[in-house]
This record gives structure tokens, C-alpha cells and sequence, in this order.
């Protein structure tokens, strides 16, 4: 005798029933591009559906969020002045900081992450202070630590640092913690990968290095193990989330942490993966939705509880549709 499996696959009816994996809006965080200047909503070439939003347009936005009854975003900053230390990064009058605010204001229940970083505000590109051409490491942690006061202070939800530094968990915990802020969760980039995915992004957030690259912090996609250990480190150190990025070409990477840890694990659906589905689907190649939706399915299914994907707002519409 054989096993039927198709016996419970009939209809819509019995595979709901027995779907060991669902989709849902509370798994989405959306990231939001936040730019200095007036009356912008701009859309990002290559990131089609997404946008750079000044601080006074962040109203509309919210109404989209809260139509699509997203409960969570995760912040991007680009400012108009950058220099060889990133300091619009932790101004208290920032672009990121003003955005806090002004979406407090606007939604006191918006869940508001914050990405801490450097690449977006130096002049040279990278995630840190520069020692000649090379990121110092130990140096740049002291402006890390100020970054994610500045963004505690403005009102951040959760700060989440993407720098791939040695040790910022260790250092941003104790900044948050002896300035009163020990209930402010970090969610850690542990295991952020030397991407290729990453093009769109950084023509969104203007983060290109001007020279070199960033493979002597963030990992090289060739290793498992190592990951495995920089998600030990910063969870040693105080993280209570971490994140896989990207998501799909290391969902593999998703299921072992899984296995081995029993903290909550964010994916990053980064700019690449967005891209390649929407413009395939624009050409007529495949059934956008549906791959949309199997790619996000297959994020949960590998044990990630959490995904920032700029697909958030048409998920959430889709999902909806199916109810």
C-alpha cells in the first residue's frame, strides 16, 4: 500500500486545514526611505512602488500603512550634507530623527525600527571611520553608540544595526542601557552577507562605496558556519532579534538558526530579489502575485518570523484579497 497524499489536497477547504505555513500582515516591516527637502514623494527608479519621502509627506504614507493595516517600518535616512564621519547620521535634528518624530506624532501605535548605520551619511560610502582605506573597527562602535542614542531619544521602537562591526551589540547595549533606554530591543544584521542583491538599495539610499568594497565586514556568501557564529556573538551580546540578509538566496542559513537558537529571526527580502519579480512580472515572464507571495511563504517556511520586504504594502493588499 501507498500513501495518498493527495487525499488531503483536494479542495481549498481541506489544504487550509492542514497548511503548516501561512502568510500574514503582522509578518511584513516595511522600510521607508526618508530624504531631506519639501513636498517629496519621489519614486525610486529602481525600486518601482517605492518612494523617497520628505518628513511632510509621511502623512499619506501612513494612511497607506494603516489601509494595509501594517504595523511596522524600518527607517532609512538620506541626508543632504555628508562628511568623513557621518555626523547627520546622530544629529538630533537629522533626517532620521525628524522622521521618528513626526511619524510618533502622526501614529503613536507604528511600530518604528531604525537601521544604524554609517554607509548612507559618510562621504566615502562606507559603514564606518575610515584608517586610510580600511574601516576601524573599535573607532566607528563609539559612533554607532551615538547613532542609536540619537534614534532612542527621538522615540525609536528598536534600533538595528547593519554595520557588521565585531562587538556593536556589546557597545550599543551598554550606550542604550546606561542612559535609561535597557528596555529598547536591538535587532542584530548577525549574519548580513556580501551581496550582489544589494544594487537597488544603494542607488535608493545613495550607500555606494566610493571606492573598494565592504567584504572585510560582511560575510562572505560562501560560509554557513561562520554565520552560525556571528549569530551566537551577537546574541552573547544582547540582541533579542536576529536578521538573515538577504533572504533568498540564504534561506538555508534561516533554517539552521532556526534550529539552533529560540530568539525571534528577521529576514531582509532585500532590493535585488524586489527587483528581479517586479520587472519580470512587468515583462510578462511571470504571474507577479503569485511568485510575490510564494517567495515571502518560503521566508516563513524556513523559519523566519519576521520579514522586511519592500513588497509589504502590495502583499498586504493581495492577502486581503484572499480572505
Amino acid at each position: 500500500m501507498f500513501r495518498r497524499g493527495r487525499r488531503l489536497r483536494a479542495n481549498s477547504a481541506i489544504r487550509s486545514l492542514v497548511r503548516e505555513n501561512s502568510l500574514s500582515v503582522d509578518d511584513f516591516i516595511y522600510p521607508v526611505f526618508v530624504v531631506e527637502g519639501k513636498d517629496i514623494k519621489r519614486e525610486i527608479s529602481s525600486l518601482k512602488g517605492n518612494y523617497h519621502w520628505s518628513v511632510d509627506r509621511l502623512e499619506e504614507l501612513v494612511d497607506e500603512l494603516n489601509e494595509a493595516k501594517i504595523k511596522s517600518v524600518i527607517l532609512f535616512g538620506i541626508p543632504e550634507h555628508k562628511d568623513c564621519v557621518g555626523s547627520e547620521a546622530y544629529n538630533e535634528n537629522g533626517i532620521v530623527q525628524k522622521a521618528i518624530r513626526r511619524l510618533r506624532e502622526l501614529s503613536p501605535e507604528l511600530y518604528i525600527i531604525t537601521d544604524v548605520c554609517m554607509c548612507e551619511y559618510t562621504d566615502h560610502g562606507h559603514c564606518g571611520i575610515l584608517n586610510d582605506h580600511d574601516v576601524n573597527n573599535d573607532k566607528t562602535l563609539v559612533y554607532l553608540g551615538e547613532i542609536a542614542l540619537s534614534h532612542a531619544k527621538a522615540g525609536a521602537d528598536m534600533v538595528a544595526p547593519s554595520d557588521m562591526m565585531d562587538g556593536r551589540i556589546a557597545y550599543i547595549r551598554n550606550v542604550l542601557d546606561e542612559n535609561g533606554y535597557e528596555n529598547l530591543p536591538i535587532m542584530s544584521y548577525a549574519a548580513k552577507y556580501s551581496s550582489a542583491f544589494y544594487g537597488p538599495f544603494r542607488e535608493a539610499a545613495g550607500s555606494a562605496p566610493s571606492f573598494g568594497d565592504r567584504k572585510s565586514y560582511q560575510m562572505d556568501p560562501a560560509n554557513s558556519r561562520e554565520a552560525m557564529a556571528e549569530i551566537e556573538a551577537d546574541l552573547n551580546e544582547g540582541a533579542d532579534i536576529i536578521m538573515v540578509k538577504p533572504a533568498m538566496s540564504y534561506l538555508d542559513i534561516v533554517r539552521e538558526a532556526r534550529d539552533k537558537i529560540n530568539v525571534p529571526i528577521c529576514v531582509y527580502n532585500v532590493s535585488g530579489e524586489y527587483a528581479m519579480v517586479k520587472n519580470a512580472g512587468e515583462a510578462g515572464l511571470i504571474n507577479e502575485k503569485l511568485v510575490a507571495l510564494e517567495m515571502l511563504l518560503s521566508m516563513k517556511r524556513a523559519g523566519a518570523k519576521m520579514i522586511i520586504t519592500y513588497y509589504a504594502l502590495e502583499a498586504a493588499k493581495w492577502l486581503k484579497e484572499e480572505e
